[in-house]
């Protein structure tokens, strides 16, 4: 369903080092820049995104936003948050750990990246 994620991001080369790990811990290479210093993954034929507002105004969080990535077990979730927490991101919400929804038990992990924006890993048991 969708084709990218972008965030702005205050310090790019911080930002670029909290997405190495987080996103490493879910399988995806490291992030390389492009010709106007945005830095891009891909994995499975979607990008993720880092940038510098390019309207020169200041890089603020979504207030109620959440980007989630898809982790393959509770085990990539909780490593996911660990590498997030090890560079410069915070824990929010709850720990990570199951919670119920109307669509069943879903594990979850939250974390605000160096620019604030709020993520998730999420599992979905089968």
């Amino acid at each position: 369903m969708f084709t990218h994620v972008m965030v702005g991001a205050h310090d790019i080369q911080k930002s670029k080092i909290f997405y190495d790990a987080v996103l490493g811990a879910l399988g995806v290479k490291p992030g390389f820049a492009d010709d106007k210093g945005r830095v891009i993954y891909v994995h499975d034929h979607a990008m993720f995104m880092i940038t510098s507002p390019i309207n020169g105004e200041p890089a603020t969080h979504a207030n109620g936003g959440t980007i989630g990535f898809r982790a393959a077990s509770p085990e990539q979730a909780d490593a996911w948050h660990a590498a997030g927490v090890a560079h410069g991101g915070t824990s929010c919400e709850d720990a990570p750990g199951y919670r119920e929804s109307p669509i069943g038990a879903l594990y979850l992990a939250y974390l605000r990246d160096p620019a604030g924006n709020k993520l998730c890993a999420l599992h979905r048991p089968a």
